[in-house]
């Protein structure tokens, strides 16, 4: 995952032109074409002369020298490595591909794999010239991301090739430290087992590049080599010698090998090492619980905006020290805080469901226990009516008459069966008719009609209400032959006028009611139907404000109006009596 998100960075970033210190002489198609493949030692010799005499910094051969050739050819190159400042390849193999290393922090070399075996050049060879070894660290996709500056065999310490390189060519002997290698006053950073870090400058041939056949048929440029380092190296096709880059799917291993002599000479590559690891510790740990704690603070479209943009500048201060030279992990912060992220969404999702469902259980329950009306409008607005309000409204009072008597000689469950069917009697016809009942009181109801929001025809639908209870609660009195022999009645009486609508109570219980004079004057109106013996008391009011096609006139005798009195209330009231054709 680093090493393509490393791949994207790099493309992002795009090819840039290297500093002109290394000059690469390949030993191309051209080349074998006209002297052969591979290079037979004098050949070779003749090539590293006619470098030589144009004076580079250093030479340096890769190409692996572990074999006698020709005398002749081995002794003349012996000569040509004598001409100047010089290194030649070596190669280190291991037993496994991945090495078990420790860390000790008082040893340096304590994260250096160890090689079972090293190809060395001839010891003539390595007599004319410095050696160092090629290997290079690659990902599983063969891409090489670093450079071992230091092999490390069972009795031995030997620099990599592009350290003896840099090291020859600046004239100093490098210093290692724990974190870096020093080459004179020049600090280069290293990754973990003294790796350096290879970021590349771009495809094939971005490092100058030239073919041995002209240096052989003397038309190579003296400025193509003079004060460089100059490196010998196959880029024949079939070789075998090449890598697979952010760049370039065939970058010759000659390249890979210049461009980290350029990294050390220069300065100019990439830093990782203990710091970045460091910060790349303290991201993994800091983004998930930014994540996490973004995620617990607002879930919504807002929320989820700053969450991306969250990612989005960690990803562009990722890329932009990137650009600078400086490789933060990208997949380490990713593989970290995904999984809790993620993790606390899913638990949230799965949270926010329970509650959701817990919610539509309360939600449902509201409305069995409230109106509808009310039930849709509380969830709508909250705030409904969490300050009094005074409007209009119609009420209708129903009450069993004889019911308690009954309820001393039956039991709890036959007195529970029978309530609850005399309010769904009375919740059937308050939905039918658009009222909301505000108090059930055992074996009485309020209904007001009027909320949430008062209606013109209030009066009219709480007039209609009313009939209807008479007519259903006599035929529900009449389906129970025990009430008729113990002579339970209902009474109903109904008003409209100014109420005063509000919450009582605080905290998590509360309740719509309603008060004032015409909650009062429609309670005692029951009175006035009792006392009378009729079902149906109604002031003048409602009768007026229902109209005189009202539901009063088609279904029933209407009586009145009568100049009344109500208990507790000094001035009299004009009502009407309501008697039912089928009585």
């Amino acid at each position: 995952m680093e090493a393509s998100l490393a791949d994207i960075r790099s493309a992002i970033v795009g090819a840039k032109t290297p500093p002109p210190v290394v000059s690469i002489v390949a030993i191309d198609d051209r080349t074998a074409a006209a002297h052969g493949y591979p290079l037979d030692r004098a050949t070779l010799a003749r090539l590293a002369n006619a470098i030589t005499a144009l004076k580079p910094k250093a030479l340096a051969i890769d190409i692996l020298l572990v074999d006698p050739g020709p005398e002749a050819g081995d002794a003349a190159l012996t000569s040509a490595l004598r001409q100047g400042p010089s290194v030649i390849a070596a190669a280190a193999t291991f037993a496994q591909s991945s090495q078990r290393v420790t860390d000790a922090a008082e040893d340096p070399f304590a994260a250096i794999p160890e090689a079972n075996q090293l190809l060395l050049p001839l010891p003539r060879f390595a007599e004319a010239a410095a050696v160092g070894i090629v290997n290079v660290a690659t990902d599983q996709t063969g891409t090489p991301r670093f450079i071992p500056l230091i092999s490390r065999a069972a009795d031995r310490l030997d620099p990599a090739f592009p350290l003896r390189t840099a090291s020859v060519a600046l004239g100093v002997d490098p210093t290692i430290e724990r974190d870096a290698i020093m080459l004179g006053k020049l600090r280069i950073p290293t990754d973990i087992g003294q790796r350096l870090p290879v970021t590349f400058y771009g495809g094939h041939g971005s490092i100058a590049t030239f073919s041995a056949a002209d240096a052989l048929d003397g038309k190579l440029s003296a400025d193509a080599v003079a004060g460089r380092i100059v490196v010998i190296g196959s880029t024949v096709t079939g070789g075998g010698d090449v890598f697979p880059t952010p760049f370039d799917p065939v970058m010759p291993g000659v390249e890979v090998m210049s461009t980290a002599i350029t990294h050390l000479v220069t300065g100019d590559g990439m830093v990782r090492d203990r710091r970045m690891r460091l910060i790349d510790a303290a991201t993994a740990i800091g983004l998930p619980i930014v994540l996490v704690s973004l995620v617990a603070w607002r879930r919504s479209a807002a929320g989820y905006v700053i969450i991306v943009l969250t990612l989005f500048v960690w990803a562009m201060l990722n890329l932009s020290a990137f650009a600078h030279g400086y490789w933060l992990s990208a997949a380490l912060p990713i593989a970290a805080a995904l999984p809790p992220a993620l993790a606390y969404g899913a638990a949230e999702l799965w949270l926010d469901r329970g509650r959701a469902r817990h919610f539509a259980e309360q939600s449902a329950l509201l409305q069995r226990i409230e109106a509808p009306g009310l039930g849709e409008w509380l969830a709508r607005d909250p705030n409904f009516l969490a300050a009094p309000v005074r409007q209009n409204a119609a009420v209708i009072f129903i009450d069993l008459s004889g019911f308690t008597g009954l309820s001393e000689n039956v039991g709890p469950v036959a007195v529970s069966e029978m309530l609850s069917g005399f309010f769904e009697l009375v919740d059937e016809e308050a939905r039918a008719h658009g009222g909301a009942i505000t108090s059930f009181m055992g074996d009485g109801a309020m209904i007001l009609f009027g909320l949430p929001e008062p209606a013109d025809d209030d009066a009219a639908r709480a007039a209609a209400c009313a009939v209807s209870l008479c007519e259903r609660t006599r035929a529900w009195l009449q389906a129970h032959a025990g009430f008729a022999q113990k002579k339970i009645g209902f009474k109903v009486g109904a008003h409209c006028g100014p109420i005063v609508a509000s919450r009582l109570g605080t905290g998590d219980r509360q309740q719509i009611t309603a008060a004032g004079d015409t909650i009062n004057v429609g309670s005692r109106l029951m009175e006035v139907a009792a006392r009378h013996g009729v079902e149906l008391a109604l002031s003048a009011e409602i009768v007026r404000a229902a109209g005189p096609d009202s539901r009063l006139t088609q279904s029933g005798r209407m009586e009145g109006p009568l100049e009344t009195a109500l208990r507790g209330r000094a001035s009299r009231i004009d009502a009407w009596l309501w008697r039912s054709r089928t009585l």
